[in-house]
This record gives structure tokens, C-alpha cells and sequence, in this order.
């Protein structure tokens, strides 16, 4: 575990740089580690899945897979991979400020 300041704002990381305290996550932090992986702006979609991937989470103890997220919010398989290219289960949790989700690789 290390510790990097994203957004103004030290926060705890893992090896594979996700947020390990859910908590310390904010909007700000969200629009950087975005812009880091490419997706500058974020959009109303993008907000409405990373809000999503947060209520889950809270609820079940777990990050979402992308068949959940795409049940959850009605984005399309398709278009989830168009807001978060190279992994949509990954990256959403990433900018979401979740841990990394069971199963992805």
C-alpha cells in the first residue's frame, strides 16, 4: 500500500493504484484519476454509472461487475465500453474510488 495526493487530497492506494478507503473518495479526485486514464471531461453518463458503481458497492460490500452496472443503469454493454475503454469493470471502479472488482483481470 502507498499513499498519493490526487486532487489536492492524500489518499491510500493499493499496488495496482485503487483506492483502498472508499471514503476518502470526491468528485475531484474522480475527474483526475479520469483525465490519468484518458476521459477528460466526464459526462452525465459517466456520472451516472460511477454513482451507480458507488450505491452498489455500499450496498453489497463489493465493487459491480459491468453485467451489473449495465442491469443497474441501462447502459448498454456497447456504450459502457465507449465511456470506459480498456476494462469498463476496472476503470469505473478505479474512478469510482472502489476497490478492484472480483474476476477482472
Amino acid at each position: 500500500m502507498s499513499t498519493a495526493t490526487i486532487a489536492g487530497i492524500p489518499v491510500e492506494l493499493d499496488g495496482e493504484g485503487f483506492m483502498t478507503d472508499a471514503s476518502q473518495w470526491t468528485r475531484e479526485i474522480a475527474e483526475e484519476i479520469a483525465r490519468d486514464n484518458g476521459i477528460d471531461p466526464l459526462t452525465p453518463r459517466h456520472w451516472e454509472v460511477i454513482e451507480f458503481c458507488r450505491k452498489d458497492n455500499e450496498e453489497r460490500g463489493t465493487p459491480p461487475t459491468v453485467r451489473r452496472i449495465t442491469k443497474g443503469t441501462g447502459v448498454q454493454t456497447k456504450e459502457i465500453y465507449q465511456l470506459f475503454p480498456k476494462g469498463p469493470g476496472i476503470l469505473s471502479s478505479k474512478i469510482s474510488g472502489l476497490t478492484k472488482p472480483k474476476g477482472c483481470i
